[in-house]
């Protein structure tokens, strides 16, 4: 491990101890992981604390850990993934914080603390379901308002639930049940009858 990485993880245990419940370093990047009755607090220490100093919140993204790794997942389902950057320090942060109940997933907004997650918790919030409790206008970002559905989720059916059409009699786009049957594409393949034969080279 780098003098930077490890000044780095000194640092975050010494301010922010029993609030980590887990510290990774893996490829030169650290991850820590907090509880959700934690990350608020943690991520403005995080921010204002001068020896951590992270300026800037590149990223925050929702992930589905369901099926992990081609894997069945045995904790919590869903988690807000933040990317941290000290320009000041000059050094990286990614921060993990599960959602405590699977059925209806929140996280607390951090808008207060870096303004610029907001059309990140956003996306989150229509991708995945993700709910972050503080956020001033959580509604969806990407999909449609008549969307059904979060279309990240690792359940949601490929083909969706509804489908959008125009309806010529009602003269606007309406919402139907989707009318796609499942079925199986076989590729054609098509070859000269030469194909990898080298005597005809």
């Amino acid at each position: 491990m780098s003098a930077t990485l490890e000044a780095l993880c000194q640092n975050l245990q010494k301010h922010l101890g029993d609030r980590v419940k887990s510290l990774k370093v893996a490829l030169g990047e650290v991850t820590i992981e907090v509880d959700a009755a934690d990350y608020l607090a943690v991520m403005q220490n995080l921010r204002d604390e001068p020896e951590l100093a992270f300026e800037e919140l590149i990223d925050l993204c929702g992930v589905d850990y369901s099926t992990y790794g081609n894997v069945a997942c045995k904790g919590r389902r869903f988690a807000a993934v933040s990317h941290l950057l000290s320009i000041t320090r000059n050094w990286r942060l990614r921060v993990r914080c599960f959602a405590p109940d699977d059925d209806f997933p929140s996280v607390p907004s951090v808008t207060s603390v870096w303004n610029s997650v907001n059309w990140f918790e956003r996306e989150a919030f229509d991708l995945f379901g993700i709910v972050f409790p503080g956020h001033s206008d959580l509604r969806r970002i990407l999909t449609d308002y008549g969307f059904v559905g979060h279309p990240f989720r690792k359940d949601f059916p490929v083909s969706g639930y509804v489908e959008m059409r125009y309806d010529p009699e009602q003269q606007r786009v309406i919402y139907q049940p989707v009318t796609i049957e499942p079925r199986e594409i076989t590729p054609r393949i098509v070859r000269e009858a030469t194909y990898g034969n080298v005597d005809n080279a």
